[in-house]
């Protein structure tokens, strides 16, 4: 993805003429992204803003998964690189690495993927509970399997993606250095 699709998208995210009409239209989109060899998807209604990767300020004794935090525009945000969080291999960060900031319950947190790709509409009758042949670290943040065309999307549960006493503990580390 382009710099310009991605400032294109995250334009679009952070319409400030949000309004309830609005949060019709984002019901069923969700933002695709890659890791590895697999696509992945979270509801456009969590995601704030799609930024380059950029510098991150390490916060020691913090879960391996979370690799510190940035600045953005004033708000200090925790950065966690997903592969990590799902116990895949860690890969080096390039040009087409992205932050997704996402938030849920009031709590924003930078996702780091290999790559953004797009915002698909994926109706509720595509998609499909998750297979419970494997019980991995990674597959309690699975929401469902949407089907897009002859693929296969990977929804993930951005709530459960967030949880964890890991995860609270970084927050409130935060917090109370903000």
């Amino acid at each position: 993805m382009s710099i310009k699709e991605r400032e294109k998208i995250s334009k679009d995210l952070l319409d400030d003429d949000f309004d309830e009409e609005d949060e019709n239209t984002q019901e069923d989109k969700y933002l695709t992204f890659i890791l590895g060899n697999e696509e992945y998807g979270i509801e456009i209604l969590h995601v704030t803003e799609i930024i380059g990767i950029q510098y991150i300020t390490p916060v020691p004794d913090m879960p391996v998964y979370v690799k510190g935090v940035i600045n953005l525009r004033g708000k200090v945000i925790p950065v966690m690189d997903v592969r990590i969080r799902f116990s895949m291999p860690e890969k080096e960060y390039n040009d087409r690495t992205c932050i997704i900031v996402i938030n849920v319950n009031d709590q924003s947190v930078g996702l780091i993927v290999d790559q953004v790709s797009e915002v698909l509409d994926i109706p509720k009758t595509n998609v499909e509970p998750p297979p419970r042949v494997h019980k991995g670290e990674g597959s309690k943040f699975i929401q469902g399997m949407g089907k897009v065309g002859e693929k296969v999307k990977i929804i993930l549960n951005a709530d459960k993606l967030l949880q964890g006493e890991d995860l609270e503990a970084v927050q409130n580390n935060i917090a109370v250095e903000n």
